[in-house]
């Protein structure tokens, strides 16, 4: 079964800072605790990563799954589909990023998990409440660390 969950943070940096350190996946591993190893598939014409597959931490086990990024609404969105998993049938959302004023940003994050395994309530709004911790709290200190005019390394 489908869920679906957003969730909103404001982050002190710039949307074009944080849209870096967002398309940065090589770096996830460095911030995101539950991302283990992160391997650049396949990039566009402007060598933005478009095929993207993870290794990560989940449910006591190791998981991957391969997301196709879409940049069509870049810097403003970025948004993705999983095209390959092996414990999630679906794991696909989009960080939209809006201006906050003095330099900060408002990001949403939308996900929609679809588990191969169904599992119990409780036990998915715990993996959903990680999944965001990371999305949002992990990233909003990797961005708030590195400065607003640092790169994404």
């Amino acid at each position: 079964m489908e869920e679906q969950v957003t969730e909103r943070m404001t982050i002190g940096g710039t949307p074009d800072h944080c849209f870096e350190v967002l398309i940065g996946f090589e770096h996830y591993p460095d911030w995101a605790a539950d991302i283990k190893a992160v391997t650049i598939d396949e990039r566009d014409e402007e060598g933005r990563p478009v095929r993207v597959t993870f290794r990560a931490a989940a449910f006591g086990r190791s998981t991957s799954y391969t997301l196709l990024y879409d940049y069509s609404e870049a810097p403003s969105e970025l948004s993705w589909v999983q095209v390959a998993g092996d414990i999630t049938r679906r794991l696909d959302g989009a960080y939209e990023l809006r201006p906050a004023g003095d330099g900060s940003t408002e990001i949403t994050y939308h996900l929609t998990v679809d588990l191969v395994v169904p599992l119990p309530g409780f036990v998915k709004r715990r993996a959903e409440g990680r999944i965001m911790g990371t999305a949002l709290r992990e990233l909003k200190a990797r961005v708030e660390s590195s400065g607003a005019d640092a790169t994404a390394s």
